[in-house]
């Protein structure tokens, strides 16, 4: 697929997706989130790529928001089209079988903050400022803000930074949990592609499944994650990769995991 809003590149074993719109501080149009879902598509299908790193051109912006023109001409019925073609891009990231890390470069706000959200890691450089504006406009986050960050940083501190607007600069995201890591701007992508390094050392399939694990677990009692849990470790054990963990470890080796 030819892409005009991505920069799509691949090298051992990491696909990078670059957002290149920087005339509009990389802001999200419809086009571009049909983009993104192809773009993570292609890479989850593709077999030389073991993690996904996110980011955005330049160094002011990971993702300014959503392309505000778009928004002027919707109503109750467009907008619920709207909200659910990024709701469904947002869980196409979520639900990656392989690591997804953000490395937020600048302003993440609206929709950037909530594809952030989507993504398995975060990690932000020291000038990333991160929020939810959309009550500013009139209108709520829609591409699952609502739902993502109230569970990542709890219901008060969401419901403050939702009603507020405000965005939150990197040092408060890092304190309240928003992000991982906070790194100079610099070093944020040498710091994303070291931590990639370190993740697909390990077994693919065991990671694949670990994100099974948390994403279907996370809304059920700790009763059903748990029977969960141990289902997915099942299906875990029953690899070629489990064996070969197992094998190297008692021979005092590095396995050779074939995500198998």
């Amino acid at each position: 697929m030819i892409y005009q809003s991505l920069i799509l590149r691949k090298g051992e074993g990491i696909g990078w997706i670059t957002i290149n719109r920087p005339e509009k501080l990389n802001a999200l149009n419809i086009a571009t989130i049909g983009e993104l879902q192809a773009a993570f598509r292609e890479f989850e299908a593709d077999p030389e790529v073991k993690a996904i790193i996110l980011t955005g051109t330049g160094e002011k912006a990971f993702m300014a928001g959503a392309d505000i023109g778009e928004f002027s001409g919707l109503n109750a019925e467009t907008g619920a089209y709207f909200a659910r073609r990024g709701q469904d891009m947002t869980r196409t990231i979520e639900d990656c079988g392989k690591p997804v890390i953000a490395a937020i470069n600048g302003y993440a706000l609206g929709g950037g903050t909530e594809i952030a959200l989507a993504c398995h890691i975060r990690l932000a450089s020291e000038n990333a400022k991160l929020g939810q504006p959309e009550v500013k406009l009139g209108i709520i986050p829609g591409y699952g803000g609502t739902q993502r960050l109230p569970r990542l940083v709890g219901k008060g501190k969401a419901m403050e930074l939702i009603f507020s607007g405000r965005m939150v600069e990197a040092r408060e995201a890092l304190e309240i949990g928003l992000v991982n890591k906070v790194v100079p701007l610099a070093g944020l992508l040498a710091e994303a592609e070291a931590l990639a390094r370190e993740i697909i050392r390990n077994a693919p399939l065991a990671i694949s499944y670990a994100v099974q694990a948390i994403n279907r677990g996370l809304d059920k009692s700790l009763d059903e994650g748990l029977e969960l849990e141990a289902e997915i470790f099942g299906q875990s054990c029953g690899t070629e990769d489990a064996r070969e963990g197992s094998q190297a470890f008692m021979e005092k080796r590095k396995p050779n995991f074939r995500g198998r």
